[in-house]
């Protein structure tokens, strides 16, 4: 993998701890005197390098250089360059992370290595990571004319939709690395590649066509199908449009806990203890019929329109086009329907100048539109336009994410997917010694958990049974797209990680409880659960309620 991989992992890393240790005493370079040093790459610049102490924002001392690659003018006439901020802290630990980021991308978010569901107080850089971060070779706050949609006007770009695909990590991370290196005078002893949602995407990625950069990869809740995904938004406007007439008031929250509350009342119990945690996803989704809510005639209260029981079969079988094939995967049956994070997505947001349209309507429809369409279809940047963007998506003739033409030569599949992503193996990253970790939350409203669970079976049947030995699944009962949903969803998945690369520790199970805020399962918040990796589930075995000791991984 990188260039201190060694047979024995072991070993290597404890010798090479030792060589650490006086690493912030051995800094061959001076912070200020990263602006000016030579690092061989020819369209590299550096606009900052400064000398940070600890404070608010700045959990360590540290480095922290500002600058760009690979600046050119688009086929469009705009600039582009790939910004980024690098952060060296002086007490390095020998190691380094690429942080990877969400939604569209288009801005340099600090580069904190940001640890996901672990602590949000704790980050790579405070545990003595250098770290990246990039905007992904675009700056999605130059086309305010475009409104809403401006974020997604990049895709007008081909190279810019590659970089947003890949090529911004693929330029990036050798000029990073190198920086890297020659400020502290060593050699990087370990690198991960760490994302959700769309970073989580990218890490996936970069495990196919960078098979030996990263020795560990966390992918967290990953938009790993995102061009087929974003057809969802089209399928899923439509249904809730079908409902009433507004898609905002398709179903209230008290309809959507009220579904939440039957999924329950059907699954709970299902993985031996009934605690608001629905740990049997597989057994749920034949457990729980939809159709059960539906009312009957006369009955208003506590009850589904046919409607809207149309309306969640429909979104939850995935959309298809007129042939009945499928355009993107189904989605699992969870408790956390009844979140906020799911309304937000899908249904309503508080966002006035949205006209309160949920985030599959704004972002969500710019994206499948600009980026996600070949050739790219140019939309107005008003709510208004957006939604009706959707509403007339042809599902049989507007699903061009295959697609490619003489101007865009990759279809949005080939630059934003896995190389191998209809058929993966992961063979070179296997080979070159890689591990990797993907966690998802089995009510995520935006990248469905059935379809991650394909890709590792998949995975799996081409490594023949063995895709454990280098790649574990964690689906998370009741998490949506990251924390704040009725789950256990706070975790540490980069420590076993790291562990696992480092000193071959294989993951079991992770430990996770409840966000101490957590308003939907405050019954939860201060006991353990248990997350297994899949296929495994956590079934209750007696005794403690309170303890994730409680469970077994079968």
């Amino acid at each position: 993998m990188t260039r201190q991989w060694r047979s024995s992992i072991a070993l290597g890393a404890m010798l090479l701890a030792a060589s650490w240790a006086g690493a912030a005493q051995a800094q061959a370079l001076d912070c200020a005197d990263i602006a000016t040093h030579d690092f061989g790459a020819a369209d590299l610049a550096v606009a900052e390098a400064t000398a940070t102490p600890v404070g608010e924002d700045a959990p360590v001392a540290h480095c922290l250089v500002r600058g760009h690659v690979g600046e050119r003018i688009g086929a469009d006439g705009n600039a582009y360059k790939v910004s980024f901020e690098l952060r060296l802290p002086a007490d390095w630990n020998g190691r380094f992370v690429h942080q990877f980021n969400g939604g569209n991308d288009g801005a340099v978010v600090p580069a904190m290595g940001n640890l996901l569901n672990a602590d949000p107080a704790d980050s790579a850089l405070a545990r003595g990571y250098a770290v990246v971060s990039s905007d992904a070779g675009h700056d999605g706050s130059v086309h305010p004319e475009a409104g809403l949609a401006g974020g997604a006007a990049f895709g007008l770009d081909p190279e810019a939709r590659s970089d947003y695909g890949y090529g911004a990590v693929m330029k990036l991370n050798p000029v990073a690395t190198n920086m890297v290196e020659a400020y502290y005078g060593d050699e990087i002893a370990f690198s991960y590649g760490v994302g959700g949602s769309n970073g989580g995407r990218h890490a996936m990625v970069q495990a196919t066509r960078s098979p030996e950069a990263f020795d560990g990869i966390l992918a967290a809740y990953p938009g790993f199908n995102l061009p087929r995904a974003a057809i969802q938004h089209a399928w899923d406007i439509q249904s809730f449009k079908a409902v009433n007439g507004d898609v905002r008031t398709a179903f209230t929250p008290q309809d959507m806990k009220l579904v939440s509350n039957a999924i329950l009342g059907a699954c709970d119990s299902l993985d031996g203890l009934e605690d608001g945690i629905i740990a049997d996803s597989p057994a749920c989704q034949s457990a729980f019929d939809i159709s059960t809510l539906a009312c009957g005639t006369g009955d208003t209260n506590a009850c589904l329109s046919a409607e809207q029981v149309e309306a969640l079969r429909r979104i939850h079988a995935g959309p298809t086009n007129s042939a009945g094939e499928a355009l993107y995967s189904n989605w699992a049956w969870d408790r956390g329907l009844e979140s906020g994070d799911w309304r937000f997505w899908k249904l309503e947001s508080p966002i006035p100048p949205w006209n309160n349209m949920p985030l599959i309507a704004t972002m969500g429809a710019s994206s499948l539109a600009m980026i996600f369409s070949n050739p790219p279809v140019e939309v107005g940047g008003d709510p208004a336009s957006l939604e009706q963007f959707l509403l007339d998506y042809d599902f049989d003739t507007d699903a061009t994410v295959t697609a490619s033409d003489a101007t865009f030569t990759e279809s949005p599949v080939e630059f934003m997917t896995p190389t191998d992503m209809d058929n993966p193996e992961l063979a070179a990253f296997r080979d070159a010694g890689g591990k990797m970790i993907v966690f998802h939350g089995n009510s995520d409203p935006v990248f469905s958990v059935m379809d991650t669970i394909n890709w590792y079976e998949k995975l799996d049947a081409n490594n023949g049974g063995m895709a454990e030995d280098f790649v574990t699944l964690y689906t998370v009962p009741g998490m949506g797209h990251g924390s704040g949903s009725p789950a256990t969803d706070k975790f540490d998945a980069f420590d076993a990680l790291v562990d696992w690369v480092e000193n071959g520790t294989t993951p079991t199970h992770l430990v996770a409880t409840a966000t101490p805020d957590n308003q939907y399962v405050p019954e939860l918040i201060g006991v353990t659960r248990k997350l297994c990796p899949y296929p495994a589930i956590a079934r209750y075995t007696g005794n403690d309620e309170a303890s994730h000791e409680s469970f077994t991984c079968q």
